[in-house]
C-alpha cells in the first residue's frame, strides 16, 4: 500500500549471533594472516641475510686456501688440504655370503639394504669401520651442492615418531628453531 510505512522485519537472535561471530572469526583471520605474512616475510630476510652470510664465509675459506698454497709453493714447501670431516658412504653389495663382522659393522653405519645411503663423520674407530667393509661399500667425500641435493631430494626428519619429508625450511625450523 503506498504511504504507508512498513515496520522493519525482526531478525531471529540466533542469525544475528551467527552474523556477530562469522564477522569476528573473520576479522581473526584476517588479523592472524597479517601476522603470518610479516613474521614470514623477517623470516624471509634472516635466511637471505643468513646464506650470504654462508656464501662470504666459503669464499674467505676458498681465498684462504689458495693464498696458503701460494705461501706453500713461494717458500718452496708442500701445501697439505685439511682432511675431510664427513663422508658420504652408499652400500653396494647384497646380503650373500656376508662375515658375521662386516655384518655388525653395516648395521652400526645404518646400511642394511643395498642402495642405502648415510653421512658418517670421520675419525679413526669409523675410518677403520669403512676399511674393514669397502668391499661391500663406496664412500667419498660430499661437496655443498651434492648434500643439498640429497637432503632436498631424499631427507626425511623424524617429527612427533614419525618419518617426514623436508619438502622446504619451515619444517627445520619449527623442530629444530629451540637449538638456533
Amino acid at each position: 500500500i503506498p504511504g504507508t510505512t512498513m515496520a522493519p522485519v525482526a531478525v531471529p537472535e540466533v542469525v544475528l549471533k551467527q552474523r556477530r561471530s562469522a564477522e569476528r572469526l573473520r576479522a581473526e583471520r584476517a588479523a592472524r594472516a597479517l601476522k603470518a605474512k610479516a613474521t614470514h616475510k623477517a623470516s624471509r630476510q634472516v635466511a637471505l641475510r643468513r646464506a650470504e652470510a654462508y656464501v662470504a664465509e666459503y669464499r674467505r675459506q676458498e681465498r684462504m686456501e689458495v693464498a696458503l698454497r701460494r705461501e706453500a709453493k713461494a717458500t718452496g714447501n708442500f701445501y697439505v688440504p685439511a682432511e675431510a670431516k664427513v663422508a658420504f658412504v652408499i652400500r653396494i653389495r647384497g646380503i650373500n655370503g656376508v662375515p658375521p663382522q662386516t655384518k655388525k659393522i653395516l648395521q652400526l653405519l645404518r646400511l642394511r639394504q643395498i642402495h642405502n645411503g648415510v653421512f658418517v663423520r670421520l675419525n679413526k674407530a669409523t675410518i677403520e669401520m669403512l676399511r674393514l667393509v669397502t668391499p661391500y661399500i663406496a664412500w667419498g667425500y660430499p661437496s655443498l651442492k651434492t648434500v643439498r641435493e640429497l637432503v632436498y631430494k631424499r631427507g626425511h626428519g623424524k617429527i612427533n615418531g614419525q618419518r617426514v619429508p623436508l619438502i622446504d625450511n619451515s619444517i627445520i625450523e619449527r623442530e629444530l628453531g629451540k637449538f638456533g
